[in-house]
């Protein structure tokens, strides 16, 4: 082989080193003279890539910064992520990817993963062929129409699968050369998109549908054929879509969706942990859950199943939940409900005295009080002081993304319950200050369960996601919940405890695969020796 081709590895940032190259591997490589001639070790090279990093002005700068880094080398990438995670994690994730995402087309430097356009629909299995990774364990996959908080981005919610994958990897320990980001472009719905003449995607209006249908359905055949092994996550997508999607291709493929089954795992793993630092059982709960989207009824679902588990049947259950959307409390007399939605339809006239949050909150007396509704401040200083005012340990969580639709400031809620709340927010908020203390604020967020469910599937080799397997993933999170030693903690452990947490986590994931039968039969030991040797660690290998 001609040593002129050899530069080529610079450009391949799965095993470009950089100025990592020793002499010898510059000298055999041909790569004399293309770099500087200082050799640095991979820590000299993470010293020197978080200080340009922690330079940069803005969040969006400094999200670009870490984009050109992953598009140059990986290895170092992900030195940096997981060395500075705690720093970096609002840059790669919440909130920021949400704005990368409003901000697609004018950051966009290099391809990452595919986008598949609807005007492509009959060469999909081709263009899964293009991809740069040849085996693929993980897909991530959007639609654009419901990023965050912030609505449909269309092309651009590529960003979104992009920063999850990154963090399958730096948490869960994925191969980041065996994943692969997706966005299903169908168009988008946002004007401002489609009258920006530097938007990258389907100039189009979305698509709906049966032909929105039998795109999904493209998709999933394609991912059949070419990478059968492969688990499909399916993030962002709206609604109206969100469920069936899942319902439809759940016993199918292994698959599972991120916003309603994610967010209720890690939902339900904070609220085991909050009931037990409160001297309480799941079952003893009276919740209210504000939003009625697929994330929010899913979330409910999953603590709904939970009580069950602890003891109540299944109707018991259901009427411990009080829902509500932008139009009020879910009630039987309303005809604007899904079959989903329709669960938690509370009797006529029940409770008395009205169906607004401030309402229900006076009449129920809740003891746990859930946001999903990307309605700012919603919150208010009325009605977390009513609730207070009847339960010694109110559990509140404002989960809603990105920060800026957070439905309270967890430092609002600490003052408003005098330090008694115990609170799980959706995004990273800065830590309270209380009594001379200074106390970390719990992020229920999703990289609590994802990264090591994938990390779970692909040891186990599952061939599906069951309920139980996320319920494991629940209970293993609530189990290390550091409110359980010290009422004072926070709930959730640490961000930076959470690489040793997803070993933990996956492997609940694995026994439970195993236990459901959809997964090769292990035992625990073998299946923790598995995780181990799957783990991808960022270091250049010899």
């Amino acid at each position: 082989m001609s040593p002129s081709i050899y530069p080529q590895i610079l450009e391949d940032p799965l095993r470009n080193r950089g100025t990592a190259f020793t002499a010898e591997q510059r000298r055999v490589l041909g790569l004399d003279g293309l770099l500087p001639p200082a050799i640095e070790t991979l820590e000299q090279q993470a010293a020197r890539s978080i200080e340009v990093f922690r330079r940069r002005p803005g969040a969006l700068d400094k999200y670009v910064n870490l984009r050109q880094l992953q598009d140059t080398n990986l290895v170092l990438y992900y030195r940096l992520l997981v060395d500075h995670l705690e720093e970096v994690l609002p840059i790669v994730y919440t909130p920021t990817v949400g704005l990368a995402c409003q901000r697609f087309h004018r950051i966009f430097r290099r391809p990452r993963g595919l986008t598949l356009s609807y005007p492509m629909r009959d060469r999909l299995p081709e263009l899964l062929r293009n991809r740069r990774q040849r085996d693929v364990d993980v897909i991530v996959v959007t639609d654009g129409e419901r990023i965050l908080g912030l609505g449909d981005q269309g092309a651009g919610g590529l960003g979104i699968p992009i920063g999850k994958l990154a963090l399958y990897t730096a948490i869960g320990g994925l191969d980041p050369g065996r994943t692969l980001p997706i966005v299903l472009d169908v168009g988008t719905n946002n004007e401002e998109r489609l009258a920006d003449p530097g938007y990258l995607g389907w100039r189009h209006e979305r698509i709906a549908g049966a032909e929105y249908d039998d795109f999904v359905e493209r998709f999933v055949s394609a991912v059949e054929a070419e990478l059968p092994q492969a688990m499909v996550q399916w993030e962002d997508f709206a609604t109206h879509n969100a469920r069936p999607i899942l319902e439809r291709y759940r016993d199918r493929i292994c698959t599972f969706n991120d916003d309603i089954q994610g967010t209720a795992a890690v939902a339900l793993g904070a609220l085991i942990g909050a009931a037990r630092a409160s001297g309480t059982r799941p079952r003893e709960h009276r919740i209210v859950v504000l939003g009625a989207g697929s994330a929010a009824i899913g979330v409910a679902d999953e603590i709904r199943q939970a009580l069950v588990d602890d003891g109540l049947d299944p109707e018991q259950a259901r009427r411990r939940f009080w829902v509500l959307d932008v139009d009020g409390l879910l009630t039987e007399e309303r005809d604007d409900l899904t079959e989903e939605q329709r669960v938690y339809a509370r009797p006529a006239g029940e409770p008395s005295g009205g169906t607004t949050l401030a309402d229900v909150v006076r009449s129920v007396h809740p003891t746990a009080m859930i946001g999903l509704s990307t309605a700012r401040g919603a919150f208010t200083g009325e009605v977390v002081r009513e609730m207070a005012a009847h339960v010694e340990r109110p559990i509140i969580f404002p989960l809603s993304n990105p920060t800026a639709r957070s439905e309270a400031d967890p430092a609002d809620l600490d003052r408003w319950t005098d330090g008694r709340a115990l609170v799980a927010t959706g995004s990273p908020f800065p830590p309270i200050e209380r009594d001379g203390r200074t106390i970390p604020v719990s992020q229920s967020n999703n990289v609590y369960v994802f990264p090591a469910v994938g990390m779970g599937v692909v040891a186990a080799q599952a061939a599906r996601v069951t309920d139980g397997m996320l319920r494991a993933a629940s209970a293993a999170l609530g189990a290390r919940s550091p409110a359980l030693t010290d009422p004072t903690a926070p709930l959730l452990p640490p961000i930076s405890g959470l690489r040793e947490l997803a070993d933990h986590v996956a492997l609940a994931v694995a026994v439970a695969a195993v236990a459901d039968g959809v997964a090769p039969e292990r035992s625990e030991q073998d299946l923790h020796r598995r995780i181990a040797n799957a783990r991808w660690e960022p270091v250049y290998p010899e």
